[in-house]
């Protein structure tokens, strides 16, 4: 399964400890510490890297894609 765009907007959507990971490849929205899965960047790292201002769809996008590009080269 691959990260979309629609999975960073629900964890820039979601508590200030979010986390995105993946669980048997689905991409899942975790608060709090998570056991399961592999961690893929946190709602604070996300928002380090777009800034406060409401990001477009093409830049949710790309941050998609470079995080699967992360992920698919951790064998993930």
């Amino acid at each position: 399964m691959a990260i979309t765009k629609e999975d960073l907007r629900r964890l820039l959507a979601a508590d200030d400890d979010a986390t995105l990971v993946l669980v048997e490849g689905r991409a899942e929205i975790v608060s709090g510490p998570s056991a399961a899965g592999l961690e893929v960047i946190s709602r604070a790292d996300l928002r380090a890297r777009m800034g406060d201002a409401e990001p477009s769809d093409a830049e949710l996008a790309d941050q998609a894609a470079a995080l699967q590009t992360a992920v698919s080269e951790l064998g993930g």
